[in-house]
């Protein structure tokens, strides 16, 4: 599949933007811990090319980055194109479908029952936006050393770094209580390496709402609205 996949990002431009994506980070002065990658991706190309990678890239899209991540290792390797790289850990690949099939099973629909999403896999999701928060930070990566003077992990290497994942929380990449692999000695945030993004809350409601709205409704039940949350990043 890692074939497949250098195959697809050399016929789809992706791999022309990638090469563009790390020479920004190769120029730039700044010390990264983690360096992020927006991969666009059409789902039915891929799926010409070989069935399997598509299928997996549908419905299991995390270990799928993963795929795309080792590709990406290896061509910044190949290629030296950012020399501050020393792990394939340090890259984040963020994979960014084009589109979805159209078809039911594909489709978030809060008011369906029943409720049976729990699949880390993609889905459309169409709603109304009631309300929406400010523009914050989150960390995206970070970088820790162990606390020992003695352990291999205390020195300035990329060995310990946390990567924010889709749908965690952000206790998950930063906290104080993390502690050393190797030796068990508590861990110590570099601070110079955190990498931070921008985040926003959204409230939303499903778009069958707006028949509600209209005064009638050929359903005689009750109805009940129910606003949802959705984290952009």
């Amino acid at each position: 599949m890692r074939e497949v996949v250098l195959v697809y990002l050399d016929r789809s431009g992706g791999l022309q933007k990638f090469v563009h994506d790390c020479k920004k980070y190769n120029d730039s002065k700044q010390s990264y811990a983690v360096y992020r990658f927006v991969i666009s991706i059409n789902p039915s190309d891929i799926a010409e090319l070989d069935a399997t990678l598509g299928n997996y890239i549908l419905h299991n899209p995390l270990q799928a980055a993963q795929i795309f991540q080792s590709v990406c290792f290896v061509a910044i390797k190949t290629l030296s194109l950012i020399e501050q790289l020393q792990t394939e850990a340090q890259i984040s690949i963020l994979l960014k479908p084009t589109h979805l099939p159209p078809l039911p099973s594909y489709i978030l629909s809060l008011s369906a029952y029943p409720f049976n999403y729990t699949s880390q896999r993609f889905y459309m999701s169409e709603g109304i936006v009631i309300a929406m928060g400010t523009v914050t930070k989150y960390t995206q990566g970070a970088r820790f050393l162990c606390t020992e003077e003695t352990c291999p992990f205390s020195e300035g290497r990329f060995r310990c770094i946390r990567v924010h994942c889709p749908g965690a929380t952000e206790s998950a990449t930063v906290r104080t209580d993390f502690v050393c692999s190797l030796c068990s000695s508590p861990l110590q945030e570099d601070m110079k390496f955190r990498v931070l993004g921008d985040k926003q809350i959204v409230e939303m409601i499903d778009a069958k709402i707006l028949n509600a709205l209209k005064g009638y409704s050929n359903d005689k039940s009750h109805l009940r609205i129910q606003a949802f949350t959705v984290f952009l990043r």
